[in-house]
């Protein structure tokens, strides 16, 4: 896998809407995150339709191509980084110019519904690709400095290290309410002890297997997984598209689960017995109740960088990224 270079004070980001548009941001908000990484030593720039809104809330698909391969064609531009997801940036994926993008590799951030786009990027070009903040989750206030924190040890220096739990976690509307939020004391939890390394695939679980079958869907098979699903999965989902997933493999490495947002129902005695029934997670260190996905704060990790899991100690340690 290649690494892009990382990013260093001075240089500029673009922002992109390959999924939802920005337009559905507040004004306010959109200076907060502005705002907070320029203080980061970034300059920050929009792509020409980033505020385009149709009847879904996104831009066409000519428009989200065009400023995808800008943003990788501009030589001023450093790295990329997503307005928010949605359910549809898997529209872009056979009109994108993977060759445009191995000839001009560069860091791409984003989550959830991104996972389709930087999944197939990675696949396509073996250019890591990252899971970490959308440009809106620097509104964010309360837990912003453990996002932050880790969005700059993935993106802004390369010197291996190991990703800490953070002190206490939330999942509440925070971008309505910022100040009268409810949080509780983080506890990342081991399934099955062990430990392992190596390559690290995934991010929003219904979104990466929206790939399957399709060209962009990587080879899974002796990796590292991370997954996680949004407020709209139940335990039977989820349990089905785990169950899916696990289906494209033969074995894999370890498996590490994001935390689950409240409104999914799937509380700790539904996770054990989804994950009892595949005897292939009994092999393997398994974690979950992590801090990546929809509940806040997040760290960034690399898809198709290296990983450590330790789920004896608790620990993940990023290798190479």
């Amino acid at each position: 896998m290649r690494i892009p270079e990382k990013l260093k004070h001075g240089d500029e980001i673009r922002i992109i809407a390959p999924s939802r548009s920005a337009g559905i941001l507040s004004e306010e908000g959109i200076q907060k995150a502005k705002k907070r990484l320029e203080r980061l030593g970034l300059t920050v720039t929009f792509g020409r339709h980033v505020f385009e809104k149709d009847l879904q809330n996104s831009a066409s698909i000519q428009q989200r191509i065009e400023d995808l391969h800008k943003a990788f064609s501009d030589k001023q531009v450093k790295g990329i980084v997503t307005v928010i997801g949605g359910f549809n940036s898997n529209e872009l994926l056979p009109y994108i110019d993977y060759e445009l993008i191995k000839q001009n590799p560069k860091i791409f951030c984003g989550y959830s519904d991104i996972t389709a786009i930087a999944t197939a990027i990675t696949a396509q070009t073996d250019m890591v690709t990252y899971s970490g903040p959308h440009f809106s989750s620097f509104q964010m206030t309360k837990g912003q400095e453990y996002q932050t924190h880790f969005f700059t040890q993935c993106l802004m220096q390369d010197t291996p290290f190991e990703l800490k739990p953070s002190e206490q976690w939330s999942d509440d509307a925070w971008y309505l309410d910022q100040e009268n939020r409810r949080f509780e004391e983080t506890a990342w939890k081991t399934y099955h002890a062990g430990a392992a390394s190596g390559t690290l695939w995934g991010g929003n679980l219904c979104t990466l297997n929206l790939l399957q079958g399709t060209a962009y869907m990587p080879k899974l098979d002796n990796t590292v997984l991370f997954v996680e699903d949004d407020e709209m999965t139940i335990p039977e989902t989820f349990a089905r598209d785990l169950t899916s997933l696990l289906q494209n493999v033969t074995s894999i490495k370890a498996l590490v689960i994001g935390r689950f947002q409240r409104a999914s129902r799937i509380t700790e005695e539904q996770l054990l017995f989804i994950l009892d029934k595949h005897p292939m997670l009994k092999e393997v260190p398994v974690l979950y109740d992590v801090d990546f996905g929809h509940t806040q704060p997040m760290f960034t990790f690399p898809i198709g960088g290296e990983v450590l899991v330790d789920a004896s100690e608790g620990l993940i340690k990023l290798l190479r990224f």
